[in-house]
This record gives structure tokens, C-alpha cells and sequence, in this order.
């Protein structure tokens, strides 16, 4: 797509390294990019779940990248297509300044769904597109926090009720924590996830998408597991960006609550990217008036609300509303499941939802 501008949107080659690099160190310069803008995250979805990626640049006369719009081309039975920015990611969108680059990459991806026969586009983050495009607000909001200078200080950052039942799992000596990226880790992280979102009534990703992620980050990402005794009660994958620690895919037993072990994993996660030299703790997004997000406050971090654009050629939408009555059916039968049913149809269905 040519520009009057000198500029063009092209498609990047995902395999080709030269073309990786490229977005990678556009990426690193930008203080506004996520991991979800990176190649090894499309890449690491579409070899997890078997969504195709697209990474539109829009490139200067001169070769220079000058903006970017990963996209995860999501496909489902139940939920219909979209083209979402990022897929499986909580933030994404258009990275750019220049309003005719987000123009341009806007355009390319109305074009590309057209192409395709994909019913909406969906950007999570990022400047507005543009014309045509709705502006969705309220729905869910941010935490984000400086981490504190040591584990004390971080103990006092939360406030007092909420310490107070810090401190039990802190005085539980049964209570102990590992981080790594071996597969004994991995394996634990799944077993404790695939419980704690079928309690949730959210049918559990597949297995190879977690695999994927951390072999495509390396060390930008790890499993902090928290285990009473020798049982694993609590874990979470976390992905480190740019100062930000980034607790990705967590969640906890049914008895992680009586343990408060979700407390502890985090507060020791703060820690540990302490000694990463990392300076944000990045909670993530959450519904607004959940109960997630209740927590997260009552772990002292401020909520800050998102905004997300969408563009439909219909002016329609997928339903992947939580809050939605049809959504909420399916939630109600799904923590019925037992576990073993959930685990083997969970992969299914989630993998086009994204």
C-alpha cells in the first residue's frame, strides 16, 4: 500500500530473522510497546493454538520501520473470526505516533479482514485508529505500581488488611516458593492454572501455548510456583519487559485461599523482579467491578481504565463478554465439569476465543 507520504504497510516475513530483528529493535525503542507487539509472541501463539499471525509494518522511503500492528488472526465455531491485537494479550494496538502511519496500519488492517472475510478487527490499546473504528471504555481497568525498594518496604505498600493476611502465608512454614523454567515447573504451573480457571468457569488454554511462550522469550519470561509442603498450590508464568515485571497466566488451588498462597506468590514475585532489576509491577487488566479487581486494589494498586478500538464491516462484534448473559450460561455449566472433561475440551474452545 503505497503512501503520498513516501510511506508504505507491508507484511513482515515472521521467518525471516532480518525482518524480526527489525520489528524487535523498533519495538525495544518505544517506551509505549508491550511484549504483545513483539514477533515472538504472534509467533509463539500461532505455534500454540494454531492462530495464524500477521506483523503489518509501515516502512519510510528510506527502510526504516516507522510503526507497527501485530495481529492474531483468531478462528472459532462459537465465537466467529477476528483479527485481534494482541491475541491472548491484554494490551496491543497500533504502536505509533505519526497520525498518518496509524492511519495507514488502521487501513491495511480493514483490508487484510476484508481479504479474509474476517468479520471485525479488534486492537487492545494503542492511539485511535481513526474514523470508522468505535472506541470501547470501561469494561476493564489496569494496575500498575513502582515496585518498592526492598521486600519491607513492599510489605508496607499494601495496605493493612490486606498485609495482615500477607503475613499468615509469610509465617507458614510449609509455604515455599521456586522459580525456574524447567519442565517439572511447567508441568506444575498447568496442573494448578487448568484448576484454578475451571473453578473460574474458563475453559483452560492449551498445554503447548505455555510451552511456546517461554521458549520464545527465554529469559524474559519464568514460572514463580509456590508449593505447600511438596504440593503445588499456586503459580504463575510471568513475562519481564522493558523494567516491567508482568504476571501473565496465574492462578491457585482451591485451597490457595485458605493458604493464602495467591498473596504470597505475588508479594515474593515483587521480589524476585527486585533482583531482576526491574522497576513496575504490571498486575495486568481486569473486569471492572470483579472481584480480580477488587484484589488487586486491596493489594495497593490504583485502577486505571483501558480503552480498546474495534472496527467491524457489519458493526458487529464477537461475544467474548464475560459479564454477557449467553457468556455467563456457559461459564455456570462449565464449573461443573469435572476436572478431566474441562481439561481435555478446555484447549478446544479456548484456543478461538483469544
Amino acid at each position: 500500500m503505497n503512501l503520498s507520504t513516501g510511506l508504505g504497510v507491508v507484511p513482515l516475513d515472521l521467518d525471516d530473522a532480518t525482518q524480526v530483528a527489525a520489528a524487535d529493535a523498533f519495538v525495544a525503542g518505544r517506551a509505549d510497546a508491550t511484549p504483545f507487539h513483539r514477533p515472538a509472541w504472534l509467533k509463539a501463539i500461532a505455534r500454540g493454538t494454531g492462530n495464524r499471525g500477521d506483523m503489518l509494518a509501515a516502512v519510510a522511503s528510506s527502510g526504516q520501520i516507522a510503526g507497527l500492528l501485530p495481529l492474531t488472526h483468531m478462528r472459532s465455531r462459537l465465537f466467529g473470526q477476528a483479527l485481534v491485537s494482541s491475541g491472548f494479550a491484554v494490551d496491543g494496538g497500533i504502536l505509533a505516533d505519526d497520525p498518518a502511519v496509524i492511519a495507514a496500519l488502521a487501513s491495511a488492517a480493514e483490508g487484510l479482514a476484508r481479504d479474509r472475510g474476517v468479520g471485525s478487527v479488534e486492537l487492545r490499546g494503542g492511539p485511535l485508529p481513526g474514523q470508522g473504528w468505535t472506541v470501547h471504555e470501561g469494561s476493564h481497568l489496569g494496575f500498575v505500581r513502582p515496585i518498592a525498594a526492598d521486600d519491607e518496604a513492599e510489605l508496607l505498600a499494601i495496605p493493612r488488611k490486606h498485609r495482615a493476611e500477607l503475613r499468615k502465608a509469610l509465617a507458614n512454614l510449609a509455604l515455599r516458593v521456586e522459580v525456574g523454567r524447567d519442565a517439572r515447573l511447567v508441568r506444575a504451573h498447568y496442573d494448578v492454572y487448568a484448576q484454578s480457571v475451571r473453578n473460574l468457569g474458563t475453559p483452560v488454554f492449551p498445554a503447548q501455548l505455555f510451552c511456546e511462550v517461554l521458549s520464545a522469550f527465554g529469559e524474559d519470561a519464568d514460572i514463580l510456583l509456590v508449593l505447600d509442603g511438596d504440593r503445588p498450590v499456586s503459580a504463575v508464568l510471568t513475562l519481564y519487559h522493558q523494567g516491567r515485571v508482568m504476571p501473565f497466566w496465574g492462578g491457585g488451588v482451591a485451597d490457595a485461599r485458605r493458604l493464602r498462597s495467591n498473596e504470597l506468590m505475588y508479594y515474593r514475585l515483587m521480589g524476585h523482579g527486585r533482583t531482576r532489576g526491574m522497576k513496575l509491577f504490571d498486575f495486568g487488566r481486569s473486569k471492572t467491578g470483579s472481584g480480580q479487581a477488587a484484589w488487586k486494589k486491596s493489594f495497593g494498586f490504583d485502577p486505571e481504565p483501558l480503552t480498546y478500538h474495534s472496527w467491524s464491516a457489519s458493526g458487529e462484534r464477537r461475544d467474548i463478554n464475560p459479564s454477557s448473559a449467553q457468556y455467563q450460561r456457559r461459564v455456570d455449566l462449565w464449573k461443573k465439569l469435572p476436572l478431566p472433561v474441562a481439561n481435555l475440551l478446555g484447549p478446544l474452545i479456548s484456543r478461538g476465543l483469544g
